[in-house]
């Protein structure tokens, strides 16, 4: 079995705490070559899985007819969105540059695939089925990171809508719409850190022992 040493461990910390959400004032126009590519999806397809039922399904999306059909529905949903945010932070919220769908040279549509059987240690929480597709994104975005390569996560999208767009199958659930490319810089520190809309938690925050 392969076993890792102190210096793999400290650089695999270092591509955990340095991962960023990319926005779309961040790409470049630099294409992603397909090797890059499908190191990252290798990465996505190598993910842990409920009962190793690997129900992830990737869409490849780099036509700008799609991307602007994409887009329009996260425009509708981002005027909906800033109903939400009158309280002090709407300003902030319209100065923020929330996707980029059309500037990311690849988009990546991510979806889940319910089984037509029942699956190993899915069967009291169907949701793990999901939490699978979401463990092959994290390893997708890790994986980006260490090949400097930026990657951002459009979650203000209507899954129906986009579903449609892609012409996805009925049964298939959108749990992710991720932009992809090269990147002028990475932030030091996450954006919304950095503009202060959230402060960062500390492990003794959130960390407990033998319950609440």
């Amino acid at each position: 079995m392969r076993e890792f040493n102190e210096k793999e461990v400290e650089t695999l910390k270092d591509i955990i705490l340095y991962r960023r959400d990319v926005r779309g004032n961040r790409f470049t126009d630099q294409l992603v070559p397909q090797e890059v590519l499908d190191d990252i999806l290798f990465a996505g397809v190598n993910a842990p899985s409920v009962g190793f039922s690997q129900p992830w399904e990737f869409v490849i999306v780099d036509d700008l007819d799609v991307k602007n059909k994409v887009k329009d529905t996260f425009l509708e949903e981002n005027e909906k969105a800033k109903e939400l945010f009158k309280d002090g932070k709407l300003d902030a919220y319209t100065a923020l540059k929330l996707e980029g769908i059309t500037e990311a040279p690849v988009n990546i549509a991510v979806f889940y695939k319910p089984s037509d059987h029942p699956v190993l240690g899915q069967t009291s929480m169907k949701e793990v089925g999901e939490y699978s597709v979401v463990c092959a994104i994290q390893n997708m975005w890790l994986m980006a990171r260490s090949l400097n390569v930026g990657l951002g996560w459009v979650s203000i999208l209507d899954p129906v809508k986009v579903k449609k767009v892609l012409n996805a199958p009925e049964d298939r659930k959108l749990i992710a719409y991720l932009c992809l490319g090269y990147v002028d810089f990475f932030f030091e520190n996450p954006e919304l850190e950095r503009l202060n809309w959230r402060k960062r938690k500390n492990k003794d925050e959130v960390v407990f022992k033998n319950g609440y």
